[in-house]
């Protein structure tokens, strides 16, 4: 079995990393938890039963580690990763920060897993948002040529972290209690409880950090003609994303056949109805692996074209859970 660092357990995504290394039967003892700043005597959960230390980043040396998964911040992925690949380890990068290295490709299995034939040292992990978009058409794309995508993102606080999430819950009580919100608004800036902001990251230009990374790392995984439109905001819930996605095609799609074909993609789940609750909301998908989709229809502004609703929790059916399926090609190999 090899042994399994993971960096950034304090967040919000790299302990969920961590429950799913638990839930699929790797032992504590083959596992490192690994944090920027790590006081000793810091400890994370594993599983219900086990906890594991906390170490430091900084004076880790990487002795006897076979993967790191790195799912801290973009800054600290710039400050740490090249220690772990220098000391020979491979790398599943989930923070960005190796993404404009062209040696460094951004996998979803499904989609190009034949890059990992090359053994690549480091690997990227797409945002949760573009693995959601992109996995559910992974089956359409090969047998139909895509042209463009407009996506419409409704983004959870959690994107920002607990400081958010705790922000939304501090907002949401303080209105129900009359209270001033002007001491709860630092994260977002403005009130974000029972309101929608078009802002997901800072602003690039007129677009914001989040509606680029999609457009970019969307043509890093596809060919790169490809034209995309990314529309994101927040909305006032705690953890799961929800997305309109508009795809058009060369050549002409049916929306039956594009129901089917996502069927037969594995961890996404297709329930579509067209009656009063026949579809999956955000509340349904917290703490599912998979990615839900509903009302699959022709888009009847373009000639060739289809749209669909996805849903799913950002945190573990989105980055940790395409990062989960490339440990699994490592492990296969080791």
């Amino acid at each position: 079995m090899p042994k399994i660092a993971v960096a950034g357990v304090k967040e919000s995504l790299g302990h969920e990393f961590l429950t799913m290394l638990a839930e699929s039967g790797i032992s504590a003892s083959d596992v490192i938890a690994l944090e920027a700043k790590a006081p000793l005597g810091t400890l994370v959960s594993y599983g219900e039963d086990d906890e594991l230390d906390v170490l430091a980043l900084e004076n880790y040396e990487y002795k006897n580690v076979d993967v790191l998964v790195f799912a801290g911040t973009k800054e600290q992925g710039k400050r740490y990763i090249k220690k772990a690949v220098s000391a020979g380890v491979r790398v599943i990068d989930l923070s960005g920060a190796t993404f404009t290295d062209s040696s460094a490709p951004l996998v979803i299995q499904e989609l190009n897993g034949d890059v990992l034939k090359d053994n690549p040292q480091v690997i990227g992990v797409p945002s949760a948002q573009v693995y959601q978009t992109l996995l559910p058409l992974s089956e359409v794309i090969k047998k139909h040529q895509l042209k463009r995508l407009v996506i419409t993102f409704f983004c959870s606080t959690s994107y920002y972290g607990h400081e958010a999430m705790d922000e939304l819950f501090s907002q949401t009580r303080k209105i129900y209690s009359n209270e001033s919100l002007a001491d709860d608004e630092s994260v977002f800036k403005k009130q974000v409880a029972f309101n929608v902001l078009p802002q997901v990251g800072e602003f690039i230009g007129d677009e914001t950090s989040l509606e680029w990374e999609i457009n970019a790392e969307i043509k890093k995984l596809l060919p790169s003609e490809i034209k995309v439109h990314a529309n994101c905001a927040f909305v006032p819930t705690f953890i799961g994303d929800a997305a309109f996605v508009n795809a058009e095609f060369a050549d002409e799609v049916d929306a039956d056949e594009v129901r089917n074909q996502i069927k037969s993609v594995k961890n996404v789940v297709v329930f579509d109805k067209t009656v009063d609750g026949g579809y999956v909301s955000v509340d349904d998908v917290q703490g599912e692996d998979s990615i839900y989709i509903s009302r699959v229809r022709q888009d009847v502004s373009v000639e060739n074209g289809i749209s669909f609703w996805t849903v799913a929790d950002n945190l573990r059916a989105g980055s940790a859970r395409a990062a989960f399926t490339v440990l699994g090609h490592f492990m296969v190999k080791h």
